[in-house]
């Protein structure tokens, strides 16, 4: 065991790699930053709880292409069942049969409330460095 020095010196080394982005997220004090989205004033709800929406939305989008593009299926019908009496219960949809549906349009539905791309959709997108896909197709939305 005459090497022992460089193993141990060799697994500080790799540890201190490893741990790198740890330690040094907390020495410039940007531990706890999280990114915080425009949020649409005047609605009630999203097609989908907050939770769902922060987690899937990308999977949501994924499916009504899908769902629209393969299937001719337009009109989507949310996990959460948002109750209603009239299409203005459903932001951003229309109300049948007491339950609100929505259409499965990123331009027609979503873009509806969330009107900026850099307030809303860019400040989580280029906090995790994720590039989406879905101007390569869709307009952005004009800046107000």
């Amino acid at each position: 065991m005459h090497d022992s020095g460089k193993i141990i010196g060799g697994l500080v080394i790799f540890v201190a790699g490893l741990t790198f982005p740890f330690w040094f997220t907390l020495a410039a004090g940007q531990a706890d930053y999280r990114p915080d989205p425009e949020r649409p004033t005047g609605q009630k709800h999203c097609v989908e709880d907050t939770a769902y929406m922060k987690a899937w939305h990308m999977d949501l989008l994924d499916h009504w292409r899908d769902e629209v593009v393969r299937n001719g299926q337009r009109v989507y019908l949310p996990d959460k069942r948002w109750p209603c009496s009239r299409d203005e219960d459903c932001t951003g949809g229309f109300c049948q049969q007491g339950i609100c549906r929505y259409d499965m349009s990123l331009t027609n539905n979503c873009l509806e409330c969330h009107r900026s791309r850099a307030r809303f959709c860019d400040r989580c997108h280029d906090y995790l460095e994720v590039k989406p896909y879905c101007w390569d197709c869709h307009l952005a939305p004009e800046e107000e």
